[in-house]
């Protein structure tokens, strides 16, 4: 589609942009169209300005110097017809913060990941982490120690939130505002290639959060330096829509495709996720989404390399391969969690009025990896979603919380808070016997009491509206009517929600991590498990109450069986055995023995059974 102006965005190749390493000396190269001068101000150790380099007009409404004599770790800022200095967005390390002086970087980091290739996605187990949260020191570091365990434990991909430089040292990430650059707080562009490489060790891949549907308000230079950056043509929940279709996109689309580059070359990483796919809007072709996924892949030639997308709109063409579609490898679907939650929590409120929880609906959902494939939505107010049939359910990324699923609630709760334990123990067990790729959310493994809170370190002035916007927007929610929502401003609010390791060996967790273990071995050492084509499996209601997933390959069968409420009988297979029941004593439950006789199942729910049986013929 052409814009109304008339302008065709061009996919042309644009120069490299921001400061590097050349010779003996720094060279700069800026995107500033309609200015007239750009100088390079050069910063001490401490911040503070000194010379002063002016970079001369380049084509392409760029501007560009060599400065001979300096090299890695050179502080400086950018002014811009006299106005600034600013700091460059297309920095590669902010040490002093996004306010302050951009530093020159080289990727010399000493890696021992030689012969690493990747994960096959049909292997995928995912534990998403918050790198702030998930550990006392808050660091890339500090997490390494925890690889081991998750290794034992089944995980085979960490999925870290947005780690590009983002104002103060509290948040979530999504408001980032300088792509290239590695929060300094969290161990900057070192500590975060010690954790990819330590992680590789283990035979662990990563994935990267990546934001490019906007910037985060606080830091956010790019319009000193052009108007191009933003579009008002198209708009999303947070204002103008970065610009990708209409004049001067060529730079944009370069900033977003050199960082993608620049994740996985000079990283290491083994793929991105991309927050909400669905609200980066480009009307060119081919799609930036399409892009994301070739230059991801091209970056690292022989390592497999995964793009998975947060996407809403349930549409298949994210995973078609172009240019029928964008050629993603997955996308996280959330209905499962959503009948989910309305089954075994209650939940109706908000986007959960599209969801009955009814076991036919879970069943439905289960069959096809998303609920939704063009009914209309009660909440959206139009039809949602596209036809699953024949994409490959390893495709589809499950999960029973996330951190937005925990963290949007307002008073931070996990799943654990709103059912019971035996409840989770079968809410886990279906997730991860299913053939979906699972999302595990930190601490999940051992079902962790510590809340997973909304938190910003923003200035003042910006703080205070977002305290106001957050209280305002849980106000008309019956459920916590009365309930004072925590300030995101007040550092607080981020320590509590910091991960509590130890709860993970208390009784009434470790049960559940155990559980989580025998589960994972499970899904890698059964064929039938290990069975990710598409038409391997089939689910189906046992009346109002229980459903039952199951799976077939390599000769054999296995049944996951959940009661959601209520007693369930029911007949398995000549000759089955239940190989797991989310009941057992060691899990945490009080079923001392497997509840098969004679032939019939009996659970009382909420639990859950695995049974393997030999298919005949």
């Amino acid at each position: 589609m052409v814009p109304e102006d008339g302008f065709r965005a061009t996919r042309t190749a644009v120069p490299r942009l921001g400061a590097w390493v050349e010779g003996n000396g720094v060279r700069w190269r800026v995107w500033a169209p309609g200015h007239q001068r750009v100088e390079a101000v050069i910063h001490d150790a401490r911040g503070q300005p000194g010379r002063i380099v002016p970079l001369a007009p380049e084509s392409g409404d760029c501007f560009g110097a060599l400065m001979e004599g300096h090299g890695a770790g050179t502080l400086y800022k950018l002014r811009v017809d006299g106005e600034g200095p600013f700091p460059d967005p297309w920095s590669r390390s902010q040490p002093l913060g996004v306010h302050g002086p951009s530093e020159v970087g080289v990727p010399d980091f000493e890696w021992t990941d030689a012969g690493w290739k990747g994960v096959e996605p049909e292997s995928l187990v995912i534990y998403e982490v918050h790198v702030g949260t998930a550990t006392p020191e808050g660091t890339f570091e500090a997490l390494i120690s925890r690889l081991p365990g998750l290794k034992d434990l089944g995980v085979t991909a960490l999925e870290i939130m947005p780690v590009a430089a983002f104002p103060g040292v509290r948040n979530w990430g999504y408001d980032g505002v300088d792509l290239f650059a590695p929060l300094h707080a969290y161990g900057g562009p070192e500590g975060l290639r010690r954790l990819i490489d330590a992680a590789h060790a283990r035979g662990l891949a990563v994935l990267i959060d990546a934001v490019y549907n906007h910037f985060g308000p606080d830091g956010n230079y790019l319009r000193a330096y052009s108007p191009h950056y933003f579009t008002g043509r198209h708009h999303t929940p947070w204002g103008d829509a970065v610009n990708y279709d209409s004049e001067g996109s060529a730079y944009v689309r370069s900033l977003v495709l050199s960082n993608v580059e620049m994740w996985i070359r000079d990283y290491h990483a083994d793929g991105l996720r991309l927050d909400a796919a669905h609200a980066i809007v480009d009307e060119g072709t081919p799609h930036l989404l399409t892009e994301i996924a070739e230059r991801a892949r091209a970056s690292a030639p022989g390592r497999r390399v995964l793009v998975i997308a947060e996407d809403e709109r349930n549409e298949r063409k994210l995973l078609r391969p172009s240019p029928e579609g964008h050629g993603l490898d997955g996308v996280w679907a959330d209905d499962f969690h959503h009948q989910l939650r309305r089954a075994f929590a209650g939940d109706s409120e908000g986007y959960y009025q599209d969801y009955t929880g009814s076991t036919e609906d879970l069943a439905r959902t289960l069959r096809q990896g998303w609920f939704y494939e063009g009914q209309v939505s009660k909440n959206l107010g139009h039809a949602r979603g596209t036809k699953a049939e024949g994409l490959e359910p390893w495709r589809f990324v499950h999960c029973i919380q996330n951190h937005d699923q925990v963290g949007n609630r307002a008073l931070g709760e996990r799943l654990g808070h709103d059912v019971s334990p035996a409840a989770f123990r079968a809410m886990s067990t279906l997730l991860l016997m299913s053939p979906y790729t699972p999302l595990l959310f930190m601490g999940q493994e051992w079902n962790a009491s510590t809340p997973f809170l909304y938190f910003t370190d923003h200035n003042e002035e910006l703080g205070r509206l977002v305290t106001e916007g957050r209280r305002k927007e849980f106000a008309g929610f019956t459920r916590f009517a009365g309930a004072e929502v925590p300030d995101p401003q007040a550092p607080r609010t981020f320590t509590r929600s910091k991960l509590d390791w130890s709860e993970a060996e208390q009784p009434e967790h470790a049960g559940v991590r155990a559980l989580y273990r025998e589960l994972l071995h499970l899904r890698v050492s059964e064929p039938a498990l290990k069975d990710v084509r598409a038409g391997a499996h089939d689910a189906r209601a046992l009346g109002p109450d229980a459903l039952m997933l199951e799976r077939r390959g390599g000769g054999q069968g296995f049944q996951v069986i959940v009661s959601v409420r209520g007693t369930l009988e029911h007949r398995v297979p000549t000759g089955a055995e239940v190989v797991l029941w989310s009941e057992a004593p060691r899990f945490g439950g009080t079923l001392d023995a497997a509840p098969l006789k004679d032939g019939m199942l009996r659970l009382q729910g909420p639990a859950a059974a695995v049974v393997r049986f030999t298919p005949k013929g």
